[in-house]
């Protein structure tokens, strides 16, 4: 099994940073994809960055050139650096990985971004 901790997020004004961090402990045999989904009210779960095993990054078009994630893999840990915050950033933001074959999900972390 493996446990999954958050944190980071908060309230911020436009224009403004926030770091997330998410550390991963338990059995950790092989750890796949790691990687950041945020979900606003009323809308889908999206996936914001994700990070494979070997380095290779990619992001939504959404938040491109502003937000940026890193993985540690000797640390079993992924941050996701989010600059030049905006308004639409705004939603409860999940930290995910898999496992050998199994997902493993965050409990959430809220961001909120004042105009």
């Amino acid at each position: 099994q493996v446990q999954l901790v958050e944190s980071g997020g908060g309230l911020v004004q436009a224009g403004g940073s926030l770091r997330l961090s998410c550390a991963a402990s338990g059995s950790i045999y092989k750890i796949n994809d790691m990687a950041w989904y945020r979900q606003a009210p009323g809308k889908q779960r999206e996936l914001v960055a994700r990070a494979t095993r070997d380095g290779n990054t990619d992001y939504a078009d959404s938040v491109k050139g502003r937000f940026t994630i890193a993985r540690d893999n000797a640390k079993n840990t992924v941050d996701l650096q989010m600059n030049s915050l905006k308004p639409e950033d705004t939603a409860v933001y999940y930290c995910f990985l898999q496992h050998l074959i199994t997902d493993y999900w965050g409990q959430g972390t809220q961001v909120t971004v004042s105009s």
